[in-house]
């Protein structure tokens, strides 16, 4: 009989022993499932326009015998070869004082790498395409003694979310309004693809073309129509900051258009 009972009695503290331990798996499970919940609903959804892709490349360069390719992102840089793959971090290049050549001297993990780009016009050796930019590269994995050389064509990819229409808010730091134009804003359409614009420049329509590296915007080759205009309009000195941008932001639907010692414009986008 006793043995009956102490029996009993073991099986009743493994069952409350086992209750014990699923309730106390449930509450830290309620508790991670709450947390987790807390943590989505404290986070702020980034709309996909405003997300940088550090990866996304914004210089791409190729050559033919052999065929290559090169890409340079903001945190990478890309080579690739028929026989060889070689993927450094990107670092700032070195710049010619005189003229508008970039070096890059990097030696990663996987290799050694030179590049050199030059702004000159340069045609494609199969298709004869021109681009902007001749590109040499100079490079050889670790396990090689020497480097390999290889020449092509390179351009810029402009920044995507420049492709759009914008009406001028500021201007020198102040605020426009109509009355200090021809009854309407001064605006541009700028078209990302073929690196042009149009727009209307507060009295006069205007066009022209877009220059634009990592960084660096320029408007070119600025064209006006000839209308005269009131002595109180604003388009002259408009039109004298417009051509004096060189960097540009773009933020909360804004474009900044500045140089490195003032802002000059601020332009907002619309749809």
């Amino acid at each position: 009989m006793n043995k009956i009972i102490k029996i009993h009695v073991a099986f009743l503290l493994l069952l409350c022993i086992s209750c014990s331990v699923k309730t106390k798996n449930k509450t830290e499970q309620n508790d991670a499932k709450i947390k987790s919940e807390t943590a989505e609903s404290n986070q702020v959804a980034v709309p996909k326009n405003q997300i940088n892709n550090a990866t996304e490349a914004y210089f791409k360069a190729s050559g033919t015998e052999p065929f290559w390719s090169l890409e340079l992102s903001e945190q990478q840089i890309k080579l690739r070869t028929p026989t060889d793959s070689i993927i450094t971090s990107n670092t700032k290049p070195f710049q010619a004082m005189d003229k508008n050549i970039k070096m890059y001297k990097i030696k990663g993990e996987t290799g050694q790498l030179n590049i050199q780009i030059i702004q000159s016009e340069c045609a494609n050796g199969m298709s004869g395409k021109i681009s902007p930019y001749k590109v040499s590269v100079e490079y050889k994995k670790n396990t090689e003694q020497s480097l390999h050389k290889i020449e092509g064509c390179g351009s810029y990819i402009t920044d995507y979310r420049l492709h759009d229409i914008w009406v001028l808010e500021k201007l020198n730091g102040k605020k426009v309004d109509k009355a200090n134009f021809n009854n309407d804003l001064p605006s541009l359409e700028i078209n990302a693809t073929t690196n042009t614009f149009l727009g209307f420049a507060g009295c006069n329509r205007m066009n022209g073309k877009l220059f634009y590296e990592k960084e660096i915007l320029r408007f070119t080759d600025i064209n006006t129509t000839k209308i005269m205009c009131q002595s109180n309009n604003e388009e002259n000195t408009f039109l004298k900051a417009f051509r004096s941008a060189t960097r540009y932001k773009i933020e909360n639907n804004r474009l900044w258009l500045s140089n490195p010692s003032e802002e000059l414009l601020i332009f907002k986008k619309i749809d």
